[in-house]
Order: structure tokens, then C-alpha cells, then sequence
């Protein structure tokens, strides 16, 4: 059984798709499911979903560890055409994970109780990225 979440992004951050993963897998019974973000400036995280500081906290540590291509300690970068955001986007992205794997159990994805599905954008302007999801039982 495969489909796409749709994941409209306002600029950089984390976007949880969580429910949205739950409710298409709802009564599926057992299996694995995979997502795939088609985009080379995204990640996909599975991370803590209780305190938004958790999500701010790791925005700004990947900011600081990959800053903009205008930043002088980046002036080795030659992909630069497509703004000062994107190489540094694509960086990140090479990073983090682009695919997941989540056990289903009972039709539910087997999370951790703090744990929510993110997509991670990395550009600086609105996207609507793209999400592949194949569960197989």
C-alpha cells in the first residue's frame, strides 16, 4: 500500500505529519512502513513532540553548524545561485535522514510516547514538499 503526504512548509523548521501518518495506517493491522522525502533540501526526524523547545533547539544548533552560504567561514561554496540558503540546505539535508522506517503494530505506528514524525525543512522560503510512504505487511 503506498501514498504521498503533502507538507506544506512556511520557511524553515520542523513540520510534525504525525496524525496524518497514524490516521492513513489506521486499522492496517502489523507491518513496516517507510517514508521517503523527494527533496534534496529536507530531512526527515523522528523527534520529541511535548516541548517546542526541542524542535527550536535543534533548528538553531543545525544554523550554527551549517550557516548561510553568505557567512564568510562558508565562502568556499560554489552552488551559491539559488540563494545563500540552498547549498547550506543541501548540507543539512546530507546530514540528516531522507527515509524512515516505522514498525506498525495493530494498525498504529509503534512509537515512543514523546516521539512524533517530522519533516525537517531547510530552506528559508515556503515549499510544499513531498512525502513517500510505502507500508508493507
Amino acid at each position: 500500500m503506498q501514498t504521498h503526504f503533502s507538507i506544506a512548509t512556511r520557511g524553515p523548521g520542523l513540520y510534525e505529519f504525525t496524525r496524518e501518518v497514524t490516521r492513513w495506517v489506521a486499522g492496517q493491522g502489523d507491518g513496516l512502513l517507510t517514508l521517503f522525502v523527494r527533496h534534496t533540501s529536507a530531512s526527515l526526524l523522528i523527534q520529541e513532540n511535548a516541548d517546542p523547545d526541542v524542535q527550536r533547539d535543534l533548528r538553531a544548533f543545525f544554523e550554527r553548524l551549517v550557516p548561510p552560504a553568505d557567512a564568510p567561514d562558508m565562502a568556499f561554496l560554489r552552488h551559491t545561485t539559488e540563494g545563500p540558503d540552498d547549498m547550506p540546505a543541501h548540507i543539512k539535508a546530507a546530514m540528516m535522514p531522507v527515509s524512515l522506517c516505522v514498525p506498525v503494530a495493530d494498525g498504529r505506528p509503534a512509537l515512543g510516547t514523546w516521539q512524533g514524525i517530522y519533516l525537517f525543512e531547510h530552506r528559508n522560503a515556503p515549499h510544499t514538499r513531498q512525502v513517500a510512504a510505502h507500508l508493507g505487511t
